[in-house]
């Protein structure tokens, strides 16, 4: 048997999403900690908890009590990617045809926190899939963002 001193012992960070509904929402696919904690601008140590329900996202938080909308949250990637059928769920929840601004800065965010031009690349080719629903001042800040960051990453 091997053992390991405490201190070499390794602890797996418990998820603090929970999924209330037996039936789960299409788009809970989009909901992760990091988003919550860029769109709450605290950090992850500070969620509590976040709560799937069926038709919205419940966060508890240091100094936050909250429910969200399934809409406000961007695609991610390592995910199916977004369907027709959420870009009806969108539409139906945006009082405009238009993304949040939050997803704007969501993929600046993601851009910049890049590792390689692989990765950048990932996540151009689901911003360009989503360019449809992103405004027109959005979508030009992203586009220099990615040549700004693409740029660096060539350089270095």
């Amino acid at each position: 048997m091997i053992s390991e001193t405490p201190a070499k012992s390794r602890t797996i960070a418990e998820s603090k999403i929970i999924h209330k509904s037996p039936i789960l929402h299409p788009l809970a696919r989009f909901v992760t900690e990091d988003t919550v904690a860029l769109l709450f601008n605290i950090s992850t140590d500070d969620i509590y908890r976040i709560e799937c329900c069926r038709y919205m996202v419940y966060v508890h938080a240091k100094g936050i009590s909250r429910f969200v909308s399934y809409a406000d949250f961007p695609p991610i990637l390592r995910v199916n990617p977004p369907s027709p059928q959420d870009f009806g769920r969108w539409y139906k929840r945006w009082k405009s045809k238009l993304a949040p601004g939050f997803w704007t800065k969501f993929y600046t965010h993601k851009f910049k926190e890049a590792v390689s031009v692989d990765s950048l690349l990932e996540w151009g080719m689901l911003v360009a899939k989503l360019k449809s629903v992103i405004s027109a001042s959005g979508l030009q800040q992203l586009r220099d963002v990615y040549s700004q960051e693409k740029d660096l990453m060539e350089r270095f």
